[in-house]
């Protein structure tokens, strides 16, 4: 699984994976330009929220008070951009682990998904609620969750100006053939404001955070 974050609560900047076909353009830092793509947001989980660790008591830290452990996996992506309004679904896998396997038991926990435009622009976001459900005797459970958002087509569209001087054709020669396009300031900008993610973690506490992100 690939994992992506341009996102407040998590400062680490991981790979994107999006939905590549003819029409708006793809560009990789240092890079220039790679691919083609859909007006289809990228699709990831921010740094550190693609884990949650449940304890019991709940205000213990240590490996034996460790409850219940899970892990968001497969996240995938379907997007229709037919329309003006591109809808984009995310779709992932909830894995978990309890210690205690007497008895039956539903474990709720809780993931968000939000809409992040220019890398740290929180356009949108939902909170919602994935159940885990542990048969008796079972020590591992699993289950799927879904995620929607809707992206207005023209803002994730670049610019017309800004494709053609993008994508014009430069020949040897020319007094702007060895300048690229993308280290301008204004294509860059351009680039950001029309680059949208679709991000789903688990919605965690501040506390929860700081375990994944020191353990």
């Amino acid at each position: 699984m690939k994992l992506c974050v341009p996102f407040s609560i998590a400062a680490a900047a991981l790979a994107l994976t999006g939905c590549k076909s003819s029409g708006d353009i793809v560009v990789q830092e240092g890079v220039g330009i790679t691919a083609l793509r859909s007006a289809c947001p990228a699709v990831g989980v921010p740094a550190y929220t693609g884990d949650i660790t449940l304890f019991s008591p709940e205000n213990a830290r240590t490996a034996e008070a460790i409850d219940v452990t899970a892990s968001m996996t497969n996240v995938r992506m379907q997007c229709n951009e037919t329309g003006d309004q591109v809808y984009a679904t995310a779709t992932f896998d909830v894995f978990g682990q309890r210690r205690d396997t007497r008895g039956a038991r539903d474990v709720q926990l809780p993931y968000f998904s939000t809409v992040v435009r220019a890398g740290s622009s929180v356009v949108a976001k939902r909170v919602g609620t994935v159940t885990l459900r542990f048969a008796d005797g079972e020590a591992r459970a699993q289950t799927s969750g879904t995620a929607g958002a809707y992206i207005d087509r023209a803002e994730a569209t670049l610019p017309d100006e800004i494709r053609q001087r993008i994508t014009r054709p430069r020949r040897a020669g020319d007094p702007d053939a060895a300048i690229d396009p993308l280290a301008q300031p204004e294509v860059r900008a351009a680039l950001d404001r029309a680059s949208f993610e679709l991000l789903v973690g688990f919605q965690l506490a501040q506390d929860q955070l700081a375990y994944n992100a020191t353990r």
